[in-house]
């Protein structure tokens, strides 16, 4: 297919709508007690978290001319970016198309679709790079096909870590003092881009990052990876290597269990990054007695009710929720041991220059 739906009708009065998500106090223990740590509820938000850069992308791109009015904009996406996308496209008057691949849920690709974006599925995994490589091959052929058609690079595209300047200013807002950020690592968009303003308003932040086991970007071995939300098979440039103090690689058991936890006793839940991150988060408030640590829940748990939330497919996939790590095993350095479960290095690498 060449052609894309008509452009939509800019609904510009919907960018009121973003962000100004809540502060939650979270005390699940995850697994063990802990003095409790701040979770700032992005999937309150209209679009998500990532509506934010969606929003930033579209509109810097407006600004250089690179999209025109009424242009198709054309992304990858495991899902979160694309209902950003989505949202964007609606308040900018674009239509969105989105390269997704054979494990997105079905209930993401009905609620992707009726939020008007017209899907392109692959259907196999690259050799090399894995689900993200065959999606940008098929997003490069729908570049040449469509005229006019735009594509953010969320991987690579500073307006997606401008586009968190917002969330940084809410959480400098909502909070009197933030010792630990804790915060889940993808494209790297919404880490560089809070990092950098609550550092220059509480000059000793530390940041901790929270990867995906079998996720390259912090140096790890490329593996097959059932997580999704988090961790990469390609480098992503909009990783502030330099900015974490600390990395942790999480595994699908840990994050189900955290979520459900989290579901159980403080309502407030989501899916494989939301589980990921807090376990790391109660870890750091347990292990840093009076640090005052926040962390971000990119979404909530409705996408997930089908995976992490259904005993049927963890089972499918081997996962033992009652099984998961209590605490990270410490690894020197990113190479030096590959992460099976839940694993913690306080050297940080980018791995393409392969130095801390």
């Amino acid at each position: 297919m060449t052609t894309t739906a008509l452009a939509p009708t800019a609904s510009h009065e919907l960018l009121a709508l973003l962000g100004r998500t809540p502060l939650a106090r979270v005390t699940a223990p995850l697994p063990h007690p802990h003095p409790g740590f701040w979770a700032k509820l992005e999937g309150l938000g209209a679009g998500g978290m990532k509506a934010r850069a969606a929003v930033a992308m579209l509109l810097g791109a407006r600004e250089r001319g690179e999209l025109v009015p009424g242009a198709p904009v054309v992304e990858s996406t495991s899902g979160t970016l694309g209902i950003g996308l989505a949202f964007a496209g609606q308040a900018l008057g674009h239509p969105v198309v989105l390269v997704c691949d054979d494990e997105l849920e079905p209930a993401m690709r009905q609620l992707l679709r009726a939020h008007g974006a017209r899907l392109e599925i692959v259907d196999h995994p690259a050799p090399h790079g894995g689900w993200q490589a065959a999606r940008i091959r098929r997003l490069r052929e729908l570049l040449a096909a469509l005229p006019g058609a735009y594509w953010p690079d969320q991987y690579n595209n500073p307006d997606n870590v401008a586009g968190y300047a917002s969330l940084a200013a809410e959480l400098a807002v909502q909070l009197d003092h933030l010792d630990i950020l804790v915060c889940s690592v993808g494209t790297g968009g919404h880490s560089a881009g809070i990092i950098g303003p609550l550092r220059r308003h509480w000059p000793a932040l530390r940041l901790i990052g929270v990867d995906a086991t079998g996720s390259t970007i912090f140096g790890q071995p490329a593996r097959a990876r059932l997580m999704r939300g988090l961790g990469s098979s390609i480098h992503p440039r909009n990783v502030a290597y330099h900015a974490f103090d600390e990395v942790h690689w999480v595994g699908p058991a840990e994050s189900v269990h955290a979520c459900r936890r989290l579901a159980r006793t403080s309502f407030v839940s989501g899916g494989w990054s939301t589980g990921a991150v807090a376990l790391v988060a109660a870890w750091a408030a347990r292990v840093h007695p009076g640090a005052v640590v926040a962390t971000v829940f990119p979404d909530g748990p409705h996408r997930y009710l089908g995976s992490v939330f259904d005993d049927a497919f963890t089972a499918a996939h081997g996962i033992d929720p009652d099984r998961a790590a209590t605490r990270p095993v410490e690894i020197p350095h990113p190479r030096a041991a590959e992460a099976a479960g839940w694993a913690r290095c306080t050297t940080v690498i980018d791995p393409l220059e392969g130095t801390p």
